[in-house]
Protein backbone atom coordinates (compact mmCIF):
# COMPACT_ATOMS: atom_id res chain seq x y z
CA UNK A 1 0.00 0.00 0.00
CA UNK A 2 0.65 3.90 -0.71
CA UNK A 3 -1.29 5.85 0.78
CA UNK A 4 -2.96 9.31 -0.54
CA UNK A 5 -0.80 11.57 1.40
CA UNK A 6 -1.80 15.80 2.02
CA UNK A 7 0.71 18.15 4.04
CA UNK A 8 -1.50 21.03 5.56
CA UNK A 9 0.08 24.38 6.18
CA UNK A 10 -1.13 28.23 7.23
CA UNK A 11 -0.60 31.67 6.19
CA UNK A 12 0.28 32.16 9.97
CA UNK A 13 -0.48 30.68 13.67
CA UNK A 14 -3.60 30.30 14.74
CA UNK A 15 -5.69 30.25 11.16
CA UNK A 16 -7.34 26.36 11.69
CA UNK A 17 -4.85 23.94 10.82
CA UNK A 18 -5.61 21.71 13.50
CA UNK A 19 -9.30 21.94 12.79
CA UNK A 20 -8.94 21.83 9.21
CA UNK A 21 -6.98 19.00 9.29
CA UNK A 22 -9.71 17.12 11.18
CA UNK A 23 -12.00 17.59 8.50
CA UNK A 24 -10.00 16.21 6.02
CA UNK A 25 -9.46 13.52 8.04
CA UNK A 26 -13.03 13.16 8.80
CA UNK A 27 -13.90 13.13 5.11
CA UNK A 28 -11.37 10.15 3.92
CA UNK A 29 -13.02 8.40 6.62
CA UNK A 30 -16.03 8.68 5.74
CA UNK A 31 -15.17 7.43 2.15
CA UNK A 32 -13.60 4.08 4.13
CA UNK A 33 -10.19 4.88 4.73
CA UNK A 34 -8.22 4.48 7.67
CA UNK A 35 -6.25 7.86 7.84
CA UNK A 36 -3.11 8.85 9.54
CA UNK A 37 -2.27 12.44 10.93
CA UNK A 38 1.47 12.79 12.00
CA UNK A 39 2.70 16.09 13.36
CA UNK A 40 5.96 16.24 12.91
CA UNK A 41 6.72 18.84 15.90
CA UNK A 42 4.73 20.13 18.47
CA UNK A 43 5.12 22.80 20.83
CA UNK A 44 3.69 24.16 23.04
CA UNK A 45 2.39 21.42 25.28
CA UNK A 46 3.72 19.78 28.12
CA UNK A 47 4.29 15.92 28.51
CA UNK A 48 1.24 14.87 29.99
CA UNK A 49 -0.85 17.56 27.89
CA UNK A 50 -3.08 16.57 24.48
CA UNK A 51 -1.41 17.95 21.40
CA UNK A 52 -2.84 18.95 18.04
CA UNK A 53 -3.02 15.16 16.77
CA UNK A 54 -4.83 14.27 19.95
CA UNK A 55 -7.29 17.30 19.69
CA UNK A 56 -7.98 16.14 16.36
CA UNK A 57 -8.83 12.33 17.99
CA UNK A 58 -11.26 14.02 20.42
CA UNK A 59 -13.03 16.12 17.49
CA UNK A 60 -13.51 12.86 15.66
CA UNK A 61 -14.78 11.10 18.24
CA UNK A 62 -11.73 8.56 18.54
CA UNK A 63 -12.68 6.46 15.73
CA UNK A 64 -11.12 3.03 15.31
CA UNK A 65 -9.41 3.80 11.33
CA UNK A 66 -7.62 6.78 12.60
CA UNK A 67 -3.82 6.95 13.65
CA UNK A 68 -2.36 9.77 15.37
CA UNK A 69 0.88 10.49 15.59
CA UNK A 70 3.54 13.14 16.53
CA UNK A 71 7.59 13.45 15.52
CA UNK A 72 8.69 15.52 18.52
CA UNK A 73 7.33 18.06 21.47
CA UNK A 74 8.69 20.83 22.77
CA UNK A 75 7.41 22.86 25.91
CA UNK A 76 8.06 26.56 24.87
CA UNK A 77 5.18 27.85 22.68
CA UNK A 78 7.64 28.79 20.04
CA UNK A 79 8.85 27.83 16.71
CA UNK A 80 10.28 24.40 16.88
CA UNK A 81 13.93 24.92 16.24
CA UNK A 82 13.83 27.77 18.90
CA UNK A 83 12.04 26.38 21.10
CA UNK A 84 14.53 23.15 21.36
CA UNK A 85 16.96 25.83 21.60
CA UNK A 86 15.13 27.65 24.64
CA UNK A 87 14.36 24.25 26.56
CA UNK A 88 17.66 22.47 26.05
CA UNK A 89 20.36 24.89 23.99
CA UNK A 90 22.53 24.20 21.33
CA UNK A 91 22.62 20.40 21.76
CA UNK A 92 18.98 19.95 22.06
CA UNK A 93 18.48 21.88 18.72
CA UNK A 94 20.72 19.61 17.33
CA UNK A 95 19.17 16.62 18.55
CA UNK A 96 15.76 17.36 16.58
CA UNK A 97 15.16 14.47 14.73
CA UNK A 98 15.97 16.01 10.43
CA UNK A 99 14.28 15.60 7.02
CA UNK A 100 15.04 12.02 6.22
CA UNK A 101 13.79 10.81 9.85
CA UNK A 102 10.20 12.82 9.03
CA UNK A 103 9.98 11.38 5.73
CA UNK A 104 10.57 7.42 7.21
CA UNK A 105 8.05 8.49 9.40
CA UNK A 106 5.51 9.77 6.70
CA UNK A 107 6.46 6.54 4.39
CA UNK A 108 5.84 3.84 7.30
CA UNK A 109 2.30 5.62 7.89
CA UNK A 110 1.63 5.26 4.19
CA UNK A 111 2.25 1.74 3.92
CA UNK A 112 -0.54 0.74 6.24
CA UNK A 113 -3.12 3.82 5.45
CA UNK A 114 -5.16 4.77 2.60
CA UNK A 115 -4.73 8.29 3.47
CA UNK A 116 -1.73 10.42 5.62
CA UNK A 117 -2.26 13.76 6.66
CA UNK A 118 0.73 16.18 7.64
CA UNK A 119 0.03 19.19 9.60
CA UNK A 120 2.86 21.36 9.72
CA UNK A 121 3.64 24.30 12.44
CA UNK A 122 3.30 27.29 12.02
CA UNK A 123 3.05 28.97 8.67
CA UNK A 124 4.62 27.44 5.44
CA UNK A 125 8.36 28.78 6.10
CA UNK A 126 8.59 28.06 9.52
CA UNK A 127 11.87 25.19 10.20
CA UNK A 128 10.97 21.97 11.39
CA UNK A 129 14.48 20.86 11.68
CA UNK A 130 17.82 21.35 12.43
CA UNK A 131 18.85 21.69 8.47
CA UNK A 132 16.21 24.25 8.07
CA UNK A 133 13.13 21.69 6.66
CA UNK A 134 10.26 23.29 6.08
CA UNK A 135 6.66 21.87 5.31
CA UNK A 136 7.21 22.77 2.42
CA UNK A 137 10.31 20.62 2.06
CA UNK A 138 8.62 17.67 3.35
CA UNK A 139 5.68 18.08 0.94
CA UNK A 140 8.29 18.55 -2.00
CA UNK A 141 10.18 15.46 -1.05
CA UNK A 142 7.37 13.58 -0.38
CA UNK A 143 5.79 14.36 -3.74
CA UNK A 144 2.77 15.64 -1.56
CA UNK A 145 0.15 18.17 -2.50
CA UNK A 146 0.08 21.18 0.34
CA UNK A 147 -3.11 22.32 1.39
CA UNK A 148 -3.14 25.84 2.77
CA UNK A 149 -5.70 27.19 5.68
CA UNK A 150 -6.21 31.10 5.87
CA UNK A 151 -8.47 33.53 7.85
CA UNK A 152 -11.09 35.95 6.23
CA UNK A 153 -10.11 39.05 8.10
CA UNK A 154 -8.09 42.49 7.50
CA UNK A 155 -4.56 41.37 5.88
CA UNK A 156 -4.65 37.83 4.68
CA UNK A 157 -4.59 39.02 1.13
CA UNK A 158 -0.98 39.63 1.86
CA UNK A 159 -0.60 36.54 3.79
CA UNK A 160 -2.32 34.10 1.15
CA UNK A 161 -0.98 35.87 -1.50
CA UNK A 162 2.70 35.50 -0.29
CA UNK A 163 2.34 32.47 0.96
CA UNK A 164 0.45 30.63 -2.63
CA UNK A 165 3.62 32.68 -4.21
CA UNK A 166 6.36 30.79 -2.34
CA UNK A 167 4.31 27.30 -3.04
CA UNK A 168 4.12 28.39 -6.29
CA UNK A 169 8.42 28.99 -6.10
CA UNK A 170 9.05 25.91 -4.84
CA UNK A 171 6.97 23.60 -6.80
CA UNK A 172 5.13 21.97 -4.73
CA UNK A 173 2.07 20.44 -5.57
CA UNK A 174 -1.54 22.69 -5.24
CA UNK A 175 -3.45 21.71 -2.42
CA UNK A 176 -6.77 23.12 -1.36
CA UNK A 177 -7.19 26.70 -0.13
CA UNK A 178 -9.11 26.62 3.00
CA UNK A 179 -10.75 29.24 5.36
CA UNK A 180 -10.30 27.76 8.76
CA UNK A 181 -13.01 29.83 10.80
CA UNK A 182 -15.58 31.92 9.14
CA UNK A 183 -17.43 34.12 11.54
CA UNK A 184 -21.33 33.71 12.41
CA UNK A 185 -21.50 37.14 11.29
CA UNK A 186 -19.01 38.20 8.66
CA UNK A 187 -18.50 41.71 7.71
CA UNK A 188 -17.97 43.51 4.34
CA UNK A 189 -13.95 42.77 5.03
CA UNK A 190 -14.59 39.18 5.45
CA UNK A 191 -17.36 38.30 2.61
CA UNK A 192 -14.97 41.08 0.12
CA UNK A 193 -12.19 38.70 1.10
CA UNK A 194 -13.61 35.76 0.47
CA UNK A 195 -13.95 37.15 -3.11
CA UNK A 196 -10.16 38.00 -3.50
CA UNK A 197 -8.97 34.74 -1.80
CA UNK A 198 -11.33 32.36 -4.72
CA UNK A 199 -9.95 34.41 -6.79
CA UNK A 200 -6.06 33.86 -5.88
CA UNK A 201 -6.68 30.24 -5.51
CA UNK A 202 -7.66 30.15 -9.12
CA UNK A 203 -4.86 32.18 -10.56
CA UNK A 204 -2.35 29.68 -8.63
CA UNK A 205 -3.89 26.68 -9.12
CA UNK A 206 -5.52 25.66 -5.85
CA UNK A 207 -8.61 24.35 -5.39
CA UNK A 208 -11.25 26.35 -3.31
CA UNK A 209 -12.31 24.09 -0.52
CA UNK A 210 -14.25 26.26 1.18
CA UNK A 211 -14.61 27.88 5.01
CA UNK A 212 -15.47 26.25 7.84
CA UNK A 213 -17.44 27.79 10.35
CA UNK A 214 -15.75 29.70 13.51
CA UNK A 215 -15.30 28.04 17.09
CA UNK A 216 -15.86 24.26 15.44
CA UNK A 217 -13.34 23.16 17.82
CA UNK A 218 -16.28 23.85 20.37
CA UNK A 219 -18.93 21.50 18.87
CA UNK A 220 -20.13 18.23 18.18
CA UNK A 221 -18.53 15.08 16.60
CA UNK A 222 -21.51 15.52 14.50
CA UNK A 223 -20.73 18.91 13.75
CA UNK A 224 -17.35 18.38 12.21
CA UNK A 225 -18.79 15.72 10.29
CA UNK A 226 -21.00 18.18 8.56
CA UNK A 227 -18.61 20.61 8.47
CA UNK A 228 -16.51 18.61 6.67
CA UNK A 229 -19.04 17.07 4.25
CA UNK A 230 -18.86 20.97 3.01
CA UNK A 231 -15.63 21.29 1.95
CA UNK A 232 -15.24 20.81 -1.84
CA UNK A 233 -12.15 20.77 -4.61
CA UNK A 234 -9.91 17.86 -6.03
CA UNK A 235 -6.10 17.12 -4.88
CA UNK A 236 -3.57 16.77 -7.45
CA UNK A 237 -2.60 13.94 -5.01
CA UNK A 238 -5.50 12.13 -4.74
CA UNK A 239 -8.19 13.24 -6.98
CA UNK A 240 -11.93 12.96 -5.67
CA UNK A 241 -10.29 13.42 -1.61
CA UNK A 242 -12.46 15.70 -1.15
CA UNK A 243 -15.69 14.85 -2.79
CA UNK A 244 -17.39 13.30 0.26
CA UNK A 245 -20.91 11.33 0.14
CA UNK A 246 -23.12 11.97 2.87
CA UNK A 247 -22.09 12.06 6.46
CA UNK A 248 -23.01 8.96 8.83
CA UNK A 249 -20.47 9.63 12.16
CA UNK A 250 -22.11 6.47 13.53
CA UNK A 251 -20.44 5.15 16.55
CA UNK A 252 -17.00 4.99 17.61
CA UNK A 253 -15.99 2.31 20.51
CA UNK A 254 -12.47 2.21 19.64
CA UNK A 255 -9.81 4.86 20.45
CA UNK A 256 -7.61 6.53 17.69
CA UNK A 257 -4.08 4.75 17.70
CA UNK A 258 -1.98 6.70 19.10
CA UNK A 259 1.94 6.53 17.64
CA UNK A 260 4.72 6.71 20.01
CA UNK A 261 6.94 9.99 20.03
CA UNK A 262 10.30 11.26 20.91
CA UNK A 263 11.34 12.35 23.80
CA UNK A 264 9.87 15.73 25.21
CA UNK A 265 12.61 18.64 25.37
CA UNK A 266 11.71 20.90 27.80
Amino acid sequence: MNGSLLCVTGTDTDVGKTVVTACLAATALTAGDRVAVYKPTQTGVGPDEPGDVDTIAVLLGYPDRLTVAEGVRMGPAMAPVDAALESGGTAAAAALPGRNWHLDRIAALQADHETVLVEGAGGLLVQLTPDGATIADLALEADAALAVVTRPDLGTLNHTGLTLEAIRQRRVHPGPLIIGSWPAQPTAVHRTNLHRLREAATEYRHPWGGALPAALDTTTVESMYRAAAGLTGTLSAAEGFLQAPSIDPGSHPAPATRSSRLPLFG
